[in-house]
Parts: C-alpha cells; sequence; structure tokens
C-alpha cells in the first residue's frame, strides 16, 4: 500500500507540464503547437528562448529529484529508484496534458542527483561536451545515458545500473524519431552563437 501511495504521488509530481506552465503563464503560448510540439526542455528552449528552457529543465530536474527523495525521507524501507521512475512516467505520460509529455531526460536526471550526484555531475559535464561537438541535443541525451551505465558499472552499483540502463533504453525509445534524422541528416542542430 505505501509503495502505491509513493507511486501515485510520484506520477502526479512527474505529471506536472513544466513546459505547459511556463509558455501559457510567461508568453501565451502552447509550446505542443510550436516547434517539435513536446513538452520538454529543449522545444521549450527553441521555442521560448534561454531563460525559460532553463527554468523548464530545473522544473523537470526537480521533479524527479524530489520524487525520489520522498521514500529516503519519510519511508526508507521503500526503494527509491522505484518510486522515481514512477515520477519519469508521469513526465512521459502526463495526466495533466492528454498523456503527450517530454522525452524523459530531465526527470530521470532528477533521480540520478538524489541518490548519486557524483554520476549526476559527470552526466551533466558528458551532456555538454557531447552538445558542443555535436550540437545534436538529442544525441548528448543518448550518449550520456550510455555514460551513466558504464560509471554505474565501474561503480559497482548493481541497482543504479539496473536504473540507468532502463531509463536509458527508455530515453533512446523516445527519441527514436530524432534518430531517423540524425542519420537523414535532417536533424536540427543547435546554434552557440
Amino acid at each position: 500500500m505505501d509503495y502505491f501511495i509513493f507511486a501515485l504521488i510520484a506520477y502526479l509530481l512527474g505529471s506536472i507540464p513544466s513546459a505547459l506552465i511556463v509558455g501559457k503563464i510567461g508568453y501565451n503560448i502552447d509550446v505542443r503547437e510550436q516547434g517539435s510540439g513536446n513538452l520538454g526542455a529543449t522545444n521549450t528552449f527553441r521555442v521560448l528562448g534561454v531563460k525559460a528552457g532553463l527554468v523548464v529543465s530545473f522544473a523537470d530536474i526537480l521533479k524527479g529529484t524530489l520524487a525520489t527523495c520522498l521514500p529516503i525521507w519519510f519511508a526508507p524501507d521503500i526503494n527509491p529508484l522505484i518510486v522515481g521512475v514512477c515520477a519519469v512516467l508521469g513526465h512521459t505520460y502526463p495526466l495533466f496534458a492528454r498523456f503527450k509529455g517530454g522525452k524523459a531526460v530531465a526527470t530521470s536526471g532528477g533521480i540520478i542527483l538524489a541518490v548519486n550526484p557524483l554520476l549526476f555531475a559527470i552526466m551533466i559535464l558528458t551532456f555538454f561536451i557531447v552538445l558542443y561537438l555535436s550540437k545534436f541535443v538529442s544525441l548528448s541525451s543518448m550518449i550520456t545515458g550510455i555514460v551513466a551505465i558504464i560509471v554505474t558499472i565501474i561503480q559497482q552499483d548493481i541497482a543504479l545500473m539496473i536504473l540507468t540502463s532502463i531509463l536509458t533504453a527508455f530515453v533512446i525509445y523516445r527519441h527514436r524519431s530524432n534518430i531517423k534524422r540524425i542519420l537523414n541528416k535532417t536533424e536540427p542542430k543547435i546554434s552557440w552563437m
């Protein structure tokens, strides 16, 4: 019963559509009708700019972190990683936005931040290095997940290795259209200028 309650709370936290809220309240724009139509930070950056994109990024990370920390704080016998995954599912299939959400990257990172800040820092560093070299947000997200798996193997953290493997597979699945566009050379690149 406790698992169900924490899982439900985590799912509802994840379901808060940060990009939709920031777009409508701050800009009177529905990001689902602009750019890729995705309710994630990348589309927010493209449609609304850096400031809004950063706000949405932090909010989406926070959803995963908060959901994962709830059992750590209030029910130590409950596995926080499982609860965190429920937040990722909420972010990806949000109750409050017709079950069409983001691509699971930032909220997945939020889980890692809650349980292994060093791994989170390595992931952030990896993401920006790959982004600088490739200019593809999607590719950076996927490679970051793969690096996270490798780091958990080095750290010999079996539970986190399983989690990062599942989340990375899910992130890659969510980016399958981006993979096709990268192969077809039609995936948009970011500009550093």
